[in-house]
């Protein structure tokens, strides 16, 4: 599974935030060689935050309806749009298995063994017991975050009722001589519950002092983390009975009508081979635009229960028309204001001739949320209670969090009448507040639940292509993602069939 190469010498860290006060102020030193003698020493390895935090998740980014990808957007550019992108936005198979940039996999399965390296050498090392106890449980709370990732793009939903279809590769060791083969998706779900489960010995807190600790595993973490599998689920007792105790813990929200502001501008010259329509545009980025490289600022987001940010390595989400009218429902809705990049394009290289398209930015142009916040844990609580008919507290919940979110001097709360209505609100709701992040996720239980009404089948028109260059000198055709397809699994690596020997089978289709 690629973690052959792995070593305790490569894990121990580059920075730790174990006793960090200062963010990302104290690192650790570098070694060529450590023995692994300590709990202080794995402390430091859960403690490096870059081993952690990025989920290069591209399922997410291009499958959903969020993204856009048309003929027109294509044309203007080409180059811009890679191959891999056309395909997972078009819900491609084949040509997917064998992308040779295709890292979430890996990623993901590289945190499992930090998580194993605990249960490990926990017995063999020095240190507290309470320490001891601390870091087995923030081990299975990595594991188990990092499983639901994989689940939620490997494979099928899971129902219930189709426990026999292949789940993940469970490795619950740091050794090699596991077995690689896949798992059933029950006892891959099992594996999840259990270390959820497990999870529930953490007793450090979110907050220190006035500041959020999501860099690490914490109380706030664990009942965030299971509100969201439990909406997965769709046990929304459960979902809602974890999204209230993060709630409880720790409910700051960032207000936009004073907490938001404009940072680092990009001035760009378009046309320039034209005299006549040459100008010059200036594109306005959020403040956490400035911070590519320092993660103080990303960290310090106080609605944070459990840092993780998904990573888009072309740096653009582009927002499809769909998303953007959501928006533009409300004149007055601050997130249009401060993430909604105008003539983004321009930053990509659309600029002679020029052809002016949005993008979606949060921190830097690559990093938006993933892990879970206290406005997911306020839409999850809203979703649940209205699921439950408990109409008037479930939009009592949505409208705290559009109070920090709608300009002020013109807001009024959302109402709605029956429990239909205000789920439609409330989903819409999450697409505005969670784009790209959470869609793919939503989109797999909507069409897995028992409610028919919130369904989503997804349909694109773009050109034909074959597994080398899209063609964009035919016809555009109609690509679909129907609700009961199996390619709501998206294919595993072809180098991960091939380097299991075999083990690890293809999902089928």
């Amino acid at each position: 599974m690629k973690l052959k190469h792995i070593t305790v010498l490569s894990l121990l860290g580059i920075v730790s935030l174990s006793s960090c006060n200062d963010f990302l102020d104290e690192p650790t030193s570098k070694t060529t060689a450590i023995e692994v003698t300590t709990a202080d020493q794995l402390d430091a390895l859960l403690g490096n935050i870059g081993n952690f935090y990025q989920v290069s998740n591209r399922t997410a980014i291009y499958s959903t309806d969020d993204y856009e990808l048309n003929t027109e957007l294509y044309d203007a550019r080409p180059n811009t749009f890679s191959l891999a992108a056309v395909q997972y936005a078009t819900w491609d198979i084949e040509g997917l298995q064998t992308d040779a940039r295709e890292g979430f996999w890996s990623g993901e399965y590289k945190k499992i063994f930090y998580a194993n390296m605990i249960f490990d050498y926990i017995g063999k090392v020095s240190g507290s017991e309470q320490q001891k106890t601390e870091l087995i449980a923030e081990a299975h709370l990595i594991r188990a975050y990092s499983l639901m990732e994989l689940a939620n793009t490997f494979c099928l939903p899971y129902t219930g009722d189709n426990g026999n279809e292949l789940g993940l590769p469970l490795k619950q060791s740091v050794s090699f001589e596991e077995l690689s083969s896949r798992n059933s998706l029950a006892e891959t779900y099992t594996l999840i519950e259990s270390d959820l489960a497990a999870a529930a010995a953490l007793t450090t807190p979110l907050m220190s002092g006035d500041r959020v600790r999501s860099w690490r595993a914490n109380t706030g973490a664990y009942n965030a983390v299971n509100a969201r599998y439990w909406l997965q689920r769709n046990d929304y007792e459960q979902a809602l009975a974890f999204a209230e105790a993060a709630l409880a813990e720790h409910n700051t929200l960032v207000d936009y009508n004073t907490e938001m502001r404009y940072g680092k501008e990009g001035k760009i010259t378009i046309n320039g081979t034209d005299p006549e329509k040459k100008e010059e545009v200036i594109l306005e980025y959020p403040y956490t635009h400035d911070n590519q490289t320092d993660l103080s600022d990303m960290v310090g987001w106080k609605e944070f229960y459990y840092f993780r940010l998904l990573y888009h390595e072309s740096w653009w989400y582009v927002p499809a028309q769909e998303l953007l009218a959501l928006y533009e429902e409300n004149p007055y809705d601050l997130r249009y204001k401060y993430h909604i990049v105008e003539h983004f394009s321009y930053d990509r290289g659309m600029t002679d001739p020029s052809y002016d398209y949005p993008g979606y930015v949060f921190f830097y142009k690559d990093r938006i949320p993933e892990g879970p916040t206290v406005a997911e844990m306020y839409l999850i609580k809203a979703e649940c209670l209205a699921r439950e008919n408990n109409v008037t507290e479930a939009m009592q919940a949505l409208n705290t969090l559009r109070r920090a979110r709608i300009e002020s001097a013109h807001y009024t709360d959302e109402t709605a009448s029956t429990k239909e209505e205000a789920l439609r609100k409330i989903l819409n709701e999450r697409r505005r507040e969670m784009p790209f992040s959470r869609r793919w996720e939503d989109i797999r239980r909507y069409n897995h639940n028992e409610d028919p009404n919130d369904d989503v089948e997804l349909t694109r028109s773009f050109y034909p292509y074959t597994t080398a260059a899209v063609l964009s000198g035919e016809a555009p055709v109609e690509y679909k993602l129907n609700k009961d397809s199996r390619r709501w699994a998206t294919p595993l690596p072809y180098t991960e069939l091939v380097s299991s020997n075999g083990d690890i089978l293809q999902n089928t289709y």
